[in-house]
């Protein structure tokens, strides 16, 4: 069977698939066309249910519950993983309301985008864009402030940013629970089996990929855009986990408790349901 499966580029989730996608595990009859995009771009077109299998944004499944199950494993939990609000030095001492401020955001319907509304739902000013584009605008005067994901929170400090907020920890500080960022999803008209079965082939390839570490195989350096390899391993320290192979208790009691913020906030009654498949 062929299914159509889609990650981003980014270190964590290359980690992940490597070795499921290039069959250096048995994958028990199952076949992957591979699609790599950034985040965002996987957001949208798992709403227009493009992808048998996707990546996606947290902060996107309240409205994918009707056609798309939760798998367990695969996904980005953790504490101190969240998204940083930076900007320059020079408007960080200008003292400028962050409610006059515009505001770069990577994407409409992600973890970061719930995130910022949670911590900071006075500011409304803000201009959705890629992830890697959002260091670059602040820098070039593009945008006042900027919330960054993935590998920019090792690097915005080379450039001469300084963070404003860190929104995970706010997110801890709230609610007690580990930071849900990302998940991977499977379409429900997918017979549950295969689900399971894909759910289990992941773990494999995790467990794969941590019998090679910290050696990095090429299909993960050749896909994450020039990053040095110190700055991988940092990635992938981050935000590959024990979440990332199981979520856990209080791995589904989080993504609950983000469902039904993000519910209060878009005045969603009640709160979608999700179906995790083990």
């Amino acid at each position: 069977m062929k299914l159509t499966i889609g990650f981003s580029p980014c270190p964590n989730d290359t980690f992940i698939f490597e070795a499921l996608v290039n069959k250096k595990i048995d994958t028990e009859g199952l076949d992957f066309d591979i699609v790599m995009e950034d985040v965002e771009t996987l957001n949208q077109w798992a709403l227009q249910g493009k992808l048998n299998i996707s990546k996606i944004s947290y902060g996107v499944l309240p409205l994918l519950t009707n056609h798309y199950d939760l798998l367990d494993p695969g996904g980005a939990l953790g504490q101190g993983v969240g998204p940083l609000l930076i900007s320059n030095s020079t408007h960080n001492k200008s003292g400028k309301p962050l409610e006059e401020c515009l505001i770069a955001i990577p994407g409409k319907n992600t973890t970061a985008h719930l995130l910022f509304s949670l911590a900071f739902p006075g500011a409304r000013n803000k201009k959705f864009m890629g992830f890697s584009a959002i260091e670059d605008a602040i820098l070039t005067g593009k945008v006042d402030c900027g919330v960054i994901i993935h590998e920019n929170r090792f690097t915005y400090e080379q450039k001469g940013l300084v963070k404003l907020a860190d929104l995970g920890e706010f997110w801890e500080k709230e609610t007690g629970y580990p930071i849900p960022l990302g998940g991977i999803v499977i379409q429900k008209n997918i017979e549950s089996g295969i689900g399971k079965k894909t759910a289990a082939l992941i773990r494999q390839s995790i467990a794969y990929a941590y019998g090679k570490y910290p050696v990095l195989p090429e299909f993960v350096k050749n896909n994450s855009q020039e990053m040095e390899e110190k700055v991988m391993r940092q990635h992938i320290d981050l935000y590959v986990n024990n979440y990332s192979v199981s979520l856990g208790k209080d791995g589904r009691q989080a993504i609950r408790k983000l469902i039904s913020i993000y519910s209060g906030l878009n005045g969603i009654d009640p709160a979608p349901s999700v179906h995790f498949i083990s």
